[in-house]
């Protein structure tokens, strides 16, 4: 990168365009080895940029992922919102059709996680370190957007089924967190992965993450709604 270069990425637009473009590359990096594998010097080779000198649009190499993270949930509360749209609601959990939308919504909710691999391992690191390595502000506008999010697909649930809005915010947030758990679990794509797979004693410890997932989301819906239908909403 010329000097001229890094003179224009002072104006706003340009500004804006090297983030995206730092983003991205972290995107890229963190999609293929994994989110733990991925420093601040390889983030800044992909965009060739010196280190320093990319640490003038982000605070952190954690900083860089927990926007990618807040994105992620945005993106993921869109297409999920509107997946669940199309089921039909179902007020009561003591009718026939419960089973099927219970395990409907359930599905839906793990399948869309499951095909975001980056956001089920960015899910399992922003506790963990992502937002340990940043400046309140920046943590305090990641979660306000993280709730906001769970707020509005808990609205959904909430319009879906006999759970009340706390039941509802619980499984959304029960659902991303085993998303992230599960996602370290099952390894995919790694040495550890392939290592259980060639070892029949160790096969237990493989972990197919949406039929798990979905098990998990089916049984605690229909405990709430149970709960919930039984005791008319109280």
């Amino acid at each position: 990168m010329t000097r001229a270069d890094f003179l224009r990425a002072r104006s706003p637009e340009a500004k804006a365009a090297r983030e995206a473009e730092i983003l991205a590359a972290a995107a890229r990096l963190a999609t293929t080895k994994g989110v733990r594998e991925v420093t601040v010097t390889a983030i800044a080779d992909e965009v060739a940029m010196h280190k320093s000198a990319m640490l003038r649009y982000f605070e952190t190499r954690e900083d860089i992922f927990l926007r990618l993270a807040g994105t992620a949930w945005h993106d993921w509360s869109v297409e999920v919102r509107s997946r669940l749209d199309a089921i039909a609601p179902c007020p009561d959990a003591e009718t026939k059709k419960w089973a099927e939308t219970a395990r409907s919504i359930s599905a839906t909710l793990a399948g869309t996680l499951v095909a975001r691999p980056l956001f089920c391992d960015l899910l399992a690191h922003t506790p963990l370190n992502l937002e340990r390595n940043v400046s309140t502000d920046t943590v305090r506008t990641f979660k306000k957007g993280a709730f906001a999010e769970v707020d509005s697909i808990a609205d959904t649930l909430c319009a879906l089924t006999p759970l009340d809005a706390n039941q509802a915010r619980a499984v959304v947030t029960t659902a991303t967190s085993m998303a992230g758990a599960l996602w370290q679990m099952a390894a995919p794509g790694t040495q550890l992965r392939a290592f259980y797979e060639t070892d029949p004693e160790l096969s237990h410890s493989i972990v197919d993450v949406e039929p798990r997932l979905t098990d998990i989301l089916s049984a605690l819906l229909t405990g709430y709604a149970t709960r919930s239908t039984r005791t008319g909403g109280r």
